[in-house]
């Protein structure tokens, strides 16, 4: 087991880490269990290898509201797969034997409380992650999420859209740890191939209420986007982008290790 220090710690030092070396922290979205559990553990493990600072696994739900075509049909393969939240305590465990950075977990509410809250976040904790982003659990309806989370030292990641009013960025903010996950555009998860206008303006207008890191994400697919977003914010998420070249590999899951350190190298303008 590799050493990991307290968790809402190791996710300032990634950012911290990201801001000596001058450049924005990258993190990675998987849907956990995408295509198995096995090669779910080679994905995540590749990916930090590669240059990803923070990971959001995605736990698989029937009825993913936010996400978009790819992660919706990354959620079926996973449950089709044999899925289950011991797996995914599995996964983490296993992703913990090789590396401390940070990990967050990407979740709809109805997971968390149809098992217990408290007891949850306890096994969540146990496993090795650092912070829960409860997609559909506004601040406003998460007082027993933060009061848990909080009592076992969980960082509670919210997410600002760019329809927030002022007035709720304040309120958000005020609850938020780890850091704020800016979603650039409105609609579901997916590769985009234009970017925001206003992205500076709307970065800046949440910094003006927090002094946690702010990371932009939905729609990032290329270094161009990669580059434009770590420009203006502290973190850039990239996950259709990464979650296709899983898709397109599925039936020979071998393959996937080598075309994910392609698809970062490309997406981080390595050569």
């Amino acid at each position: 087991m590799v050493q990991h220090m307290s968790t809402i710690d190791c996710i300032a030092a990634s950012f911290q880490q990201a801001r000596l070396e001058k450049r924005s922290a990258f993190v990675a979205y998987i849907c956990g269990g995408d295509p198995s559990l096995e090669d779910s553990v080679k994905v995540a493990t590749t990916l930090l290898e590669s240059g990803v600072d923070i990971l959001e696994i995605g736990v698989p739900f029937s009825d993913p509201l936010a996400d978009g075509l790819t992660n919706q049909l990354a959620s079926q393969r996973a449950l089709e797969a044999g899925m289950t939240h011991e797996k995914l305590f599995s996964l983490v465990r296993s992703i913990r034997e090789k590396s401390n950075k940070p990990i967050i977990l990407y979740i709809y509410y109805n997971l968390i409380f149809s098992q217990g809250i408290a007891s949850y976040l306890r096994q969540c904790k146990d496993a090795g992650i650092d912070g829960i982003l409860a997609l559909d659990c506004p601040p406003e309806e998460a007082s027993e999420l933060l009061a848990a989370s909080r009592a076992i030292g969980l960082a509670n990641v919210f997410i600002v859209a760019p329809t927030t009013p002022p007035e709720r960025i304040k309120l958000i903010t005020k609850e938020a740890s780890g850091f704020i996950y800016y979603v650039s555009r409105e609609g579901v998860t997916g590769e985009r191939s234009d970017m925001v206008s206003n992205l500076a303006e709307s970065v800046s207008a949440i910094k003006q209420h927090t002094s946690l890191p702010v990371v932009v994400g939905f729609g990032i697919s290329t270094p161009q986007q990669v580059t434009a977003v770590g420009k203006v914010a502290d973190g850039v998420v990239v996950g259709s982008a990464l979650v296709n070249v899983v898709a397109a590999n599925a039936k020979t899951p071998e393959k996937i290790p080598d075309e994910l350190h392609k698809k970062m190298n490309f997406l981080l303008g390595k050569k």
